[in-house]
């Protein structure tokens, strides 16, 4: 089982031997505000992510998995939704993608 985004970021900080101090400053955000992401009581900002991965040496594309399933498994999972859901989301980006390809080739 995957853990939270904010368990996430904790266990890169430890790893990395840094203090909530030490990573907060590195986010621009104080230590109080990290703590809270942490322990799930607050959200991480989306805008970060590209400091978080400067930060761990880690794929923006590796830390937007992390944070958008994190993301999707909390709404889906505070709204009640059946897991069905998943199936019906993935065939609407699918689609998405599909108009997007179809007006950039019209561009072209």
């Amino acid at each position: 089982m995957k853990e939270s985004f904010g368990s996430f970021i904790k266990k890169l900080r430890v790893e990395n031997n840094l203090t909530l101090t030490q990573l907060a400053a590195k986010l621009d955000l104080d230590s109080a505000n990290l703590s809270k992401i942490e322990n799930g009581k607050r959200d991480f900002d989306e805008k970060r992510l590209v400091l978080l991965s400067d930060t761990f040496k880690i794929e923006i594309d590796e830390l937007k998995k992390e944070y958008f399933s994190d993301f999707i498994a909390r709404k889906i999972y505070d709204s009640n939704c059946s897991e069905e859901i998943l199936l019906v989301a993935e065939e609407k980006v699918k689609y998405l993608r599909s108009i997007n390809t179809k007006q950039i080739n019209l561009d072209l």
